[in-house]
């Protein structure tokens, strides 16, 4: 298995991959396909944060990092969110998405971001070092559970003076 940069080719399959991975999710398939969409035309997109694993010229797993901003009234701090991670069902529990998880972490610490935020299943990230961001004052845009909306600083002190609401690009409709 190989871990590298999406290339235009993969957009179809990453789209199906997608679709079948989050419609046999508990959570069920939310549009996070046409959210990918979206955030690759927004200008903050940076194509080497967006990874797939490539098995044999299978694309069986796939991650996407995107800007995000923690505001609060005084001051806006950068970082990314994960949306969407997913695994295609056949080769899920087997380690594949911490792999492309870690790549994507990878990248975003040479790329100077401090700071990851997650929508997520709180056992499965926990195990990554991603805390509830409500223990550092952060909170969602909209209603989630506490215990699933999640942080991780990159570096340390990476969440150092960052406190308040995070802000999504616009391809969220938030």
């Amino acid at each position: 298995m190989q871990i590298r940069n999406v290339r235009k080719e993969d957009y179809s399959a990453i789209s199906d991959l997608i679709l079948t991975a989050f419609s046999k999710s508990s959570n069920g398939y939310g549009g996070e396909a046409e959210l990918v969409e979206k955030i690759r035309l927004d200008p903050t997109y940076h194509k080497t944060l967006e990874v797939v694993a490539d098995q044999s010229g299978q694309i069986i797993g796939h991650g996407l990092l995107s800007e995000v901003q923690v505001k609060n009234a005084n001051k806006s701090k950068t970082g990314l969110c994960l949306a969407p991670l997913e695994v295609s069902p056949s080769f899920q529990k087997q380690g594949i998405g911490q792999v492309v998880l870690a790549e994507l972490e990878q990248r975003a610490k040479r790329a100077k971001y401090n700071f990851i935020s997650i929508l997520g299943w709180p056992d499965y990230y926990s195990r990554f070092g991603y805390k509830k961001a409500s223990l550092f004052n952060i909170k969602a845009p909209f209603p989630a559970p506490d215990d699933a909306y999640m942080i991780k600083a990159l570096v340390p002190k990476g969440l150092e003076g960052v406190t308040g609401t995070v802000n999504y690009l616009s391809a969220f409709n938030i």
